[in-house]
Formats: C-alpha cells, structure tokens, sequence
C-alpha cells in the first residue's frame, strides 16, 4: 500500500527499518551500555561517561535531561534522541536513495 493511506506506525516501522537508521541505533545501543559499565568502575573518566550517548543523540536527548536525574531518565532521554535521529536518518537515506533512482 503506498500513498497517503499509511499509517504513522507503518511509516516508522518503515523509515526504521533502514540499514543507516539500523547501525545508527545499535551504535546508540553500544554506547549506552558502556556508559554504564564505566560508570560502574571506578576510574577517573566514569564521571563523564554518560556525556557521550548524550551527544549522539542530541539535541532531542538535551532537551529530555531537565528530567529528574536518575538513571531511567538518563535511559529514556537517549532513547528517545535515538529514535527521533534514527528516523530523520531513515527518512533521508531513503529520500536520497529514490532521488538516486528517479534521475536514471
């Protein structure tokens, strides 16, 4: 089914099964739990562990941190700066994929 009679759900589930929006995601991921298996050891870096999933997924992860501090909402601000990027990556990569094709 194509056109304007998708749902939104579709659409996502679409746009994020791109292979880009993918890897971006499992990088994400990736970070994420380093974080916090650094922030679990003691070393002088542990600290600022948790500022690198935060800048992957900016800036929609920047603006969720004036949540409450406390590890589920460190968890739920990457997450949801990963998933607003991850889509805006799928829509792009398949945007310049069907630019690709059309101009043939």
């Amino acid at each position: 089914m194509t056109g304007p009679a998708r749902s939104l759900p579709r659409r996502l589930r679409h746009v994020l099964g791109d292979i880009a929006a993918l890897v971006y995601l499992g990088l994400c991921a990736a970070l994420l739990t380093w974080a916090f298996a650094v922030s679990a050891g003691e070393t002088e870096d542990a600290s600022f562990a948790g500022v690198i999933p935060l800048l992957a997924t900016a800036p929609v992860s920047f603006v969720l941190t004036v949540l409450p501090d406390s590890p589920v909402m460190f968890v739920l601000a990457v997450l949801a700066g990963a998933l607003v990027n991850a889509t805006v990556i799928g829509w792009c990569s398949r945007a310049l994929r069907r630019g690709v094709g059309a101009s043939r």
